[in-house]
């Protein structure tokens, strides 16, 4: 298989470490390779393939009629039931097109299928048994409150109707600023939100802050809210709660004419356990589309494992990536549990130490799921390539994998980004358990630049994870005594409000300039939302009062939420990420002060909880005037104004470095740096 080492040759100069694991690596390039010639052979390129729905489930008919086509092994009988015929087994049967569990059936009479009415298929298994499901390819499932169940609907709207996009589709500058955002918790008021509020209401406030992604999560159809929309249940459907699929598609093109792209949380990674309005068991059987017997059970999240050596799983998921894109103008993906994807142990009780062994043995990784995601990538720069579009995608690993985020071309898995972890878990540690003068800087910033060498990360302080109920956001950890008593202007800046207002800036800032390629942030947390996020259950009465997002804090002049809100849009402007990694040139423990260079910024953070510096000498590498461009104590970000910025004519206040060298940098300056605060500087002459 060496003979195949060009495949892999662009991982193996960046990271010579990866070597003795070569034959691992070109294993997974020859199975990508097999699987695309195979697709070709059959389908006619792996961009025809995944059009198949196209033609996969009901879909009108160019004459006004209707055409379904399904893989269903294993039965004897089908049938298309619905309210169209009365759900009658009998009348319109579905013939058996093939012996590999392909059937299908045309129906040409014009309208025969009112648009919006429900519908399922009814299937006879070998024991005489009528099985009746969900379409698995169908656009639309809507609850039925009677049956306490979801039901597959024809969405096919009149003309008049179809929304059409208007704008063009955004290109990422200055590196990608993601707002993890859920249109159903994106309202004040105690109730599910919808695409429409979501488009009126939050996307205006997206485009203040500044971010170009936004991250939607729990669009793919879910029957269980609760779930946060990882237990999905149809998986081409979008979530019917917040509105239709018309109102998605303005949501995104509004987003797009706001030059923000839109990415979809896709959950291929595992399936809901539901039968009656779900895929598991649609054909009587558990292997349908899924791996039988335990291999197709994850015990933790009690949901379906994906056979990813399926051919039909494959049409069925590429499919559904292609769907997203072409359907209502997705940008790509960040996509869900891939460390479960990765390795057949599914990271369960497995600490990964880095050792490349842990990547690599045979035993533990699960090298079907890697060439399902290496197809996946393959088929987004086909579409990339074609449309000429840019499609982004994120994996959620914990676990480190080499070649994750490096091109296929190159023998990698294909992936864009991936989630710095690690850093949201340091900051809680150190927030749960550290005093302020405990803080070991050194380990801070190996946290936030610890990453593979070549491989983009998005750095962030919190996501969804830590605003859930059970867990605290940040903002909660400083202020969680007196967040509910001591945010209003008109009270007293208590120590306790006044240290979290400063520190909620310097670690996001610190994350944001520090972590990596990209920034991610949950919806409501940049302005430090008081409430953590609890979805109705059994549990809390079926409350709807923590699953929302006060957005209304923010619009209120005399509470001190806007500051942070105000300093995140500020610091969202910085230009950053879309750059090389940072120099640090200082990490000094008794001080607590961090200095450090990238793309031309200068950023100075002082966090030392009792100490101001004045005239503190830091060392900057390319000699000038500059300029300060950001100062977290500012004002009119909720600081305390102990750096004049302003001189007696009233012009911005200059630093001239001299030619000292300091820190291993060519030239330093002198700066005023109080308590608690940063500041950027920027070269201007």
């Amino acid at each position: 298989m060496t003979d195949n080492k060009e495949l892999v040759k662009g991982v193996l100069d960046l990271d010579p470490w990866l070597e003795p694991f070569q034959e691992s690596l070109i294993k997974r390039q020859v199975q990508l390779r097999e699987w695309v010639d195979k697709l070709e052979s059959h389908e006619g390129s792996l961009m025809k393939f995944a059009d198949s729905y196209h033609k996969y489930g009901l879909n009108p008919t160019a004459t006004g009629g209707a055409e379904i086509l399904e893989y269903i092994p294993d039965i004897e009988e089908a049938s298309l039931v619905g309210e169209f015929n009365n759900w009658n087994t009998q009348s319109h049967k579905l013939n058996k097109l093939n012996d590999f569990g392909l059937w299908g059936l045309k129906l040409d009479e014009p309208g025969i299928i009112p648009h919006d009415s429900t519908y399922k298929i009814a299937m006879k298994t070998a024991s005489g048994e009528w099985l009746y499901r969900l379409d698995p390819w169908c656009k639309r499932a809507t609850y039925n409150k009677s049956t306490n169940l979801y039901e597959g609907r024809f969405w096919n709207p009149p003309k008049s109707e179809i929304y059409h996009f208007k704008n063009k589709k955004p290109r990422l500058s200055q590196g990608i600023k993601v707002y993890e955002a859920h249109v159903g918790i994106s309202t004040p008021e105690p109730k599910v939100g919808t695409y429409k509020n979501f488009t009126e209401k939050i996307l205006p406030k997206i485009a203040e802050l500044g971010y170009n992604t936004i991250q939607l999560m729990a669009i793919m159809e879910h029957a269980y809210y609760a779930s946060f929309g990882y237990q999905i249940t149809s998986f081409f459907a979008i979530s019917s709660r917040y509105g239709t699929p018309e109102e998605l598609k303005e949501l995104i093109d509004v987003a797009h004419g706001y030059g923000i792209r839109v990415l979809l949380d896709v959950v291929h990674s595992h399936s809901s356990k539901n039968v009656e309005d779900g895929l598991n068991m649609f054909n009587g059987t558990d292997h349908y589309l899924f791996h039988g017997g335990g291999r197709g059970q994850h015990d933790l999240w009690d949901s379906r494992l994906f056979n990813y050596t399926s051919y039909e799983t494959l049409r069925f998921l590429l499919s559904n990536l292609k769907f997203f894109i072409d359907v209502y103008g997705f940008d790509g993906f960040r996509f869900d549990g891939v460390t479960s994807m990765l390795y057949k142990h599914h990271g369960l009780s497995f600490g990964f130490s880095g050792d490349y062994n842990e990547y690599f043995n045979e035993d533990w990784v699960d090298n079907e799921a890697i060439v399902y995601l290496m197809l996946a990538h393959k088929l987004m720069d086909e579409m990339s390539q074609a449309d000429n579009i840019e499609i982004t995608s994120i994996a959620e690993d914990v676990s480190g994998m080499p070649t994750l985020c490096r091109p296929i071309a190159e023998g990698g898995i294909g992936f864009d980004y991936r989630l710095s972890m690690a850093i949201p878990d340091m900051w809680i540690k150190i927030l749960k358990h550290l005093q302020d003068e405990q803080w070991d800087l050194a380990n801070i910033v190996h946290t936030l630049t610890n990453r593979r060498h070549g491989e983009k990360c998005i750095a962030y302080c919190e996501s969804h994870d830590q605003a859930l109920v059970g867990d605290k956001t940040i903002a909660f950890w400083l202020m969680d005594k007196e967040m509910y008593t001591h945010m209003s202007k008109l009270a007293d800046l208590t120590p306790i409000v006044d240290r979290g207002l400063a520190l909620h800036k310097m670690i996001r800032l610190l994350t944001f300039a520090l972590g990596g390629e990209g920034y991610l942030n949950f919806e409501g947390n940049e302005f430090g939302h008081p409430e953590w996020l609890d979805f109705p259950r059994v549990g809390n009465g079926e409350s709807y009062h923590y699953a929302r997002r006060q957005f209304n804090l923010i619009d209120d002049d005399l509470l001190r939420y806007r500051f942070l809100f105000d300093f995140d849009a500020a610091m969202q402007h910085l230009d950053v990420l879309d750059s090389p990694q940072a120099y640090v040139s200082l990490k000094h423990e008794s001080d607590k002060v961090i200095v450090f260079e990238r793309n031309g910024l200068l950023f100075i953070f002082n966090f030392n909880p009792t100490q101001s510096f004045a005239d503190y000498k830091v060392g900057v590498e390319v000699p000038g005037t500059y300029q300060i461009i950001l100062n977290s104590d500012d004002a009119k970000f909720g600081g305390h104004g102990r750096i004049h910025e302003l001189d007696d004519k009233g012009q911005k206040q200059k630093f001239f470095t001299n030619n000292d060298a300091w820190n291993h940098r060519a030239n330093s300056l002198f700066v005023y740096i109080p308590t608690r605060t940063a500041i950027v500087l920027k070269k201007v002459d």
